[in-house]
């Protein structure tokens, strides 16, 4: 992933993920989730409250200047108190080569956002995003299911318990 020129200064990647505070307490705003593929990354939002999840706009390549960017400007566009990368992991929990570059995607993105990154586990949202109706790509739709889950899970066990 490159960033253009006007791009925020890496921030620093691997950052922990986020303030302390006990398990169920929310901070309210918003969080954004990503179905990442190299080809496109899905891109989906949380209400102020992290009760409902709405897909947007998939972003073509990401890991090009321009789609970098786009995806950069997509995140900002929702001031997010968090952003959720969806991690790929195989059916036996084990690492893939899809898990690997999205784990690395992830520390590249967090170099260039001031809140954090978290992953989570992803599997089945794209299965279960082609099972639902809706209006918006199937990457953006599999996002809304990942953030769902997040977002049901950090409600019960807070943010950092939530990967």
């Amino acid at each position: 992933m490159t960033a253009g020129r006007d791009a925020d200064p890496p921030v620093g990647a691997g950052r922990p993920s986020g303030p302390d505070r006990p398990p169920g307490e929310v901070t309210p705003g918003r969080v954004v989730a990503l179905d990442y593929g190299a080809g496109r990354c899905g891109v989906a939002v949380s209400d102020p409250t992290g009760t409902v999840a709405t897909p947007l706009a998939a972003v073509e390549r990401p890991n090009t200047r321009r789609g970098c960017n786009r995806l950069l400007a997509a995140i900002r566009a929702q001031d997010p108190v968090r952003v959720v990368v969806g991690l790929p992991l195989s059916l036996s929990g084990e690492d893939s080569a899809q898990t690997v570059e999205t784990r690395a995607f992830a520390a590249r993105l967090a170099g260039f956002l001031t809140v954090p990154v978290t992953l989570y586990d992803e599997r089945f949202t794209t299965r279960m995003a082609q099972q639902r109706a809706g209006s918006g790509a199937e990457d953006s739709r599999a996002a809304a299911v990942l953030l769902e889950g997040f977002l049901a899970q950090w409600s019960r066990s807070g943010p950092d318990r939530a990967m």
